[in-house]
């Protein structure tokens, strides 16, 4: 795990290439080879994700199993009642949950922040 600050060129080569092979159920939405986000918050997300393992926070692999696991949580409850499907809201909960597990965060803290940003009072830049 990476304990420094900043991370080299061949590591930062190297994210892009573990991201880029990412098939099958965690694949990340393209269109014509770039990613898409429907959003802003799903590319902070995203972003988010990448910074916090580029700190070494957490291996991809970790993440990776995780998000797998989330998608196939959602898919048995959810793909039969019809309910829309977004890539990066089971990206944020692979995050979360890694974060919690790593005691990076508490679930309660976590739990805290959603209610602030629902509120508002939190602005963009927090």
């Amino acid at each position: 795990m990476k304990t420094s600050q900043s991370i080299s060129r061949r590591d930062k080569t190297k994210v892009k290439r573990i991201i880029s092979n990412m098939t099958g159920p965690t694949e990340l939405p393209r269109k014509n080879g770039e990613l898409v986000f429907q959003s802003p918050w799903e590319s902070k997300t995203f972003g988010m994700a990448i910074a916090l393992h580029e700190k070494g926070l957490y291996e991809w692999e970790e993440f990776r199993k995780a998000l797998i696991e989330e998608i196939k949580q959602w898919e048995t409850r959810f793909t039969a009642k019809g309910r829309k499907w977004n890539y990066y809201e089971r990206w944020l909960s692979s995050l979360e949950e890694v974060l919690v597990k790593k005691r990076i965060v508490s679930r309660k803290e976590l739990d805290q922040r959603t209610r602030e940003f629902e509120k508002g009072s939190r602005d963009h830049n927090h």
